[in-house]
């Protein structure tokens, strides 16, 4: 909401600088938005509809500033009787009207002084003339909503609160014939509707130059019947934002006789007979209690009586002295406040939360622990991040079109009623993701992106918690000596990470039935026997798609965490002492077909070696001159050990010739050569 300083000044001795009243205002829970001038823009919470008027904020401003508030506008005026006895009968049928109070004025419309135009216009409001100005002037003012009436055009002339009947039909201020329903509740004269109740007037007895007399409309709306219609209409006013959060059932008489007052001060006219006051629902003194130890316990701090009294009574509350606390009677305008944790909170604001003591409670019980997927994901994300990755959040609704590769229509699942297409379905996998998150982080020039999410993908058949990650760009450091981008080679390296981290062998197999992956370039991963997910290349197209260029190169893998780690973090394992005798290094060179994979010379290797055999690891590999054609030149380290005494060379090139010998078996391997004597490291 806009206040001019300056306004809140009518009503309570503050400081010309609009800056510390923002400060202090802030301090209670209003939120300084902006200032501009004397005019403060506050973030007025929904809760508290009696911050949406000036005198609201000036009262909520003399407590914190410890001056005296003056009375409410209209009070005055509201004693006095006003001349004339001319009046419209007024009648109220239906519960979501709790007041109605009605007065006749006669008016010259014109435009309004100088004065109230600028004050309007600052708050915001656009001036219309000096009546229509008058009723906006003193809405914001105190918060209640008022509307005048063409008396000229009212039927009968009476007013009826009713609800609309089927079939009727209210062209509304902003030139829109709505179409009413039962539910909706609506002022009317005897022949037809001529307003909503709490929204918006109609048209045909819209103020207007022609106006001679008006019959001016304070009344009070109950929340829900305000808020339902202006739902279904899709109608949002200043007036209904204020019966929505709950409107002062006390403030509607004192109002309108402001507002007659006021037309009177500047010339704009003069009340014809007295109010109308029609009231079927009786004002509500809510009497709440305020012990001193629970103060004191929900507060964390110890706030003596007499500043208990003072910030509550300057808020407008009646605190009486009682056993152990006081009984606090709340004022009708504080809709919000029912309980005593509500007065604590008056207290506290005002009080100064930053004067409460930061101290950490009493630890009486240790803690739970945590579940284990919140372990597992607390360890992945550790290993993942030490890896050299970064964590992506990414959404759970995705569209179709990118949730299409990885499920079959029958097996995706549909938002019922998606914001918009972008986010039409539940995520498949967290490939698509991660991918949107992978192309924003290289159109800002970050060529080199790895990340990783943690997270639930969807399918009819059920819910998985996975692992994804995506890379591409440079791959760093490597053992061929060249940095080169990242290859299939590197996101086969994160799964293989993750399975030793959680002590599980990982089985990875060449598969082509993964349309989500380049065709020949992609493997399913498994673990024990059960399926764990892939890795692989994702097509060029789909990364074009996406976003990329044609030459990026995007290599991803997603696991099933279920099988990764079924019992959440991994189980602690026992460390291993340094090692008391010397390894020896053994290193071969062999031709092999191009088409061999590694893994395979790995597997055969560890086969048919003895358990002294404690590393095996390809240091290089060459193809060109002095290489037969279709075939590679393969360079692997093997380091032995026995843990229990110092082994010989014999045994060491046993080892090896067993080695040779199935290589050149299994594989066809050639042997290039053999490093020298074998050297004790």
């Amino acid at each position: 909401m806009k206040v001019p300083v300056s306004w809140l000044r009518e009503f309570a001795d503050l400081p010309d600088d609009a800056a510390e009243v923002g400060r202090r205002l802030g301090a209670c829970g209003f939120a300084v938005d902006g200032l501009e001038g004397d005019v403060l823009d506050l973030d007025v919470t929904a809760n508290r509809p009696d911050g949406l008027s000036v005198y609201g904020l000036a009262r909520e401003a003399a407590a914190a500033f410890g001056v005296p508030l003056k009375p409410a506008p209209g009070t005055t005026a509201l004693a006095r009787k006003p001349a004339g006895h001319e009046k419209l009968p007024v009648s109220i049928g239906d519960a979501g009207c709790g007041r109605y109070v009605l007065a006749l004025a006669d008016v010259q419309v014109a435009p309004s002084p100088v004065w109230l135009a600028d004050r309007l216009a600052a708050a915001g409001v656009r001036p219309i003339n000096n009546v229509v100005d008058v009723t906006n002037y003193v809405m914001l003012e105190t918060g209640q909503p008022l509307h005048a009436f063409d008396a000229a055009h009212l039927g009968g002339p009476e007013i009826r609160v009713r609800r609309a009947r089927p079939g009727e039909t209210l062209e509304t201020l902003d030139g829109q014939a709505r179409q009413l329903e039962e539910t909706m509740l609506v002022i009317a004269d005897r022949e037809r509707p001529v307003a909503l109740a709490g929204l918006m007037g109609g048209a045909t007895s819209e103020v207007s130059r022609e106006t001679r007399r008006i019959a001016l409309e304070s009344a009070w709306f109950r929340p829900t019947v305000v808020r339902a219609a202006s739902k279904r209409l899709g109608l949002k006013t200043e007036a209904s934002a204020r019966f929505e959060r709950g409107a002062d059932l006390d403030a509607p008489a004192r109002a309108a006789a402001r507002a007659l007052e006021l037309l009177d001060d500047i010339g704009a006219g003069r009340a014809a007979g007295p109010l109308v006051d029609v009231q079927p629902l009786a004002v509500e003194r809510r009497t709440v209690t305020l012990r001193t130890d629970r103060l004191a316990r929900l507060l964390g701090d110890t706030v003596p009586a007499a500043d208990v009294e003072r910030i509550l009574g300057a808020l407008g509350f009646l605190p009486r002295a009682a056993a152990g606390g006081w009984d606090v009677t709340v004022p009708s305008w504080r809709v919000d406040v029912s309980r005593e944790a509500d007065l604590i909170e008056e207290v506290g604001r005002h009080w100064g939360f930053d004067r409460i003591p930061a101290t950490f409670p009493a630890l009486r019980a240790m803690p739970r622990p945590s579940a284990p997927p919140v372990l597992r994901a607390r360890v992945l994300r550790r290993v993942l991040c030490g890896a050299g990755l970064q964590e992506a959040v990414t959404f759970t609704f995705i569209e179709d079109a990118a949730a299409a590769p990885f499920a079959a229509e029958a097996d995706r699942v549909a938002i019922l009623n998606p914001i918009s297409e972008k986010f039409g379905v539940l995520r498949p996998s967290l490939l698509p993701g991660l991918l949107d998150s992978l192309v924003y982080s290289r159109h800002r020039e970050s060529a080199d992106v790895r990340l990783f999410e943690i997270g639930t993908a969807f399918v009819r058949a059920g819910e998985q918690a996975r692992a994804g990650w995506v890379l591409t760009g440079s791959r760093g450091s490597h053992w061929s000596g060249e940095a080169g981008p990242v290859t299939f080679a590197d996101a086969r390296g994160v799964a293989e990470l993750l399975a030793a981290t959680f002590g599980v062998a990982l089985a990875v197999t060449p598969a082509d039935d993964l349309p989500w992956f380049a065709r020949g370039r992609a493997a399913r991963l498994a673990i024990g026997g059960r399926p764990a997910g892939w890795i692989g290349e994702l097509p060029s197209a789909y990364v074009e798609a996406r976003g990329l260029g044609p030459s990026d190169r995007v290599f991803a893998g997603e696991i099933d965490l279920a099988v990764l780690a079924p019992d959440g973090a991994p189980t602690a394992r026992a460390i291993e002492p340094l090692p008391r005798f010397p390894s020896i290094v053994r290193d071969l060179s062999i031709l092999v077909d191009e088409r061999l994979p590694a893994a395979s010379v790995r597997d055969t290797i560890r086969s048919h070696a003895p358990a002294t055999l404690v590393g095996v690891r390809e240091f290089d590999r060459y193809q060109g001159k002095g290489v037969p054609g279709g075939q590679i030149s393969l360079s692997v380290r093997l380091t032995f050990r026995a843990p229990d005494r110092t082994l010989t060379d014999s045994e060491v090139q046993q080892a090896v010739d067993a080695i040779v010998a199935a290589l050149a078996r299994d594989h066809g391997a050639v042997l290039r050569g053999t490093a020298g004597p074998g050297t004790a490291e």
